[in-house]
């Protein structure tokens, strides 16, 4: 999809702590991400502002930071994002790997239609890009 110029796209996926400058302040962040919850796997979540509680994702390791973490750490420096939304997929298993499973990248297309939605609802259009 084609964004406006002032709407940039961040790929946290291992980043940690070195998302705590592009996140400080901005006024909307949009989240897409594997969430650990109570639904079967390859459930579609959106969620936004209290709704995304900071414990919602879990660790795979003590030392991981995750964007909780960074959330957290925004939300004590007084530079949280002024609106927060998440799509999530819950996925099979939380384990370490470098593929989705098949069900989660089964869910990919209606978690991008579902950001886009959220995105045109928060007055940020887009449209399809051309190849």
């Amino acid at each position: 999809f084609e964004l406006p110029p002032e709407v940039q796209v961040i790929d946290g996926g291992t980043a940690g702590m070195e998302l705590l400058d592009p996140l400080a302040g901005v006024d909307l962040l949009l989240v897409l991400d594997a969430v650990k919850a109570p639904q079967p796997p390859g459930s579609l979540l959106c969620l936004q502002g209290r709704e995304v509680p900071v414990f919602f994702r879990s660790k795979l390791s003590p030392h991981q930071v995750s964007i909780c973490d960074v959330l957290a750490s925004l939300e004590f420096a007084g530079a949280a994002p002024r609106e927060l939304l998440l799509v999530g997929v819950v996925p099979e298993r939380m384990e370490l790997g470098l593929e989705m499973t098949p069900t989660v990248a089964a869910t990919v297309p209606a978690m991008v239609d579902a950001a886009i939605a959220l995105l045109e609802r928060h007055g940020v259009p887009s449209r399809p890009r051309v190849h």
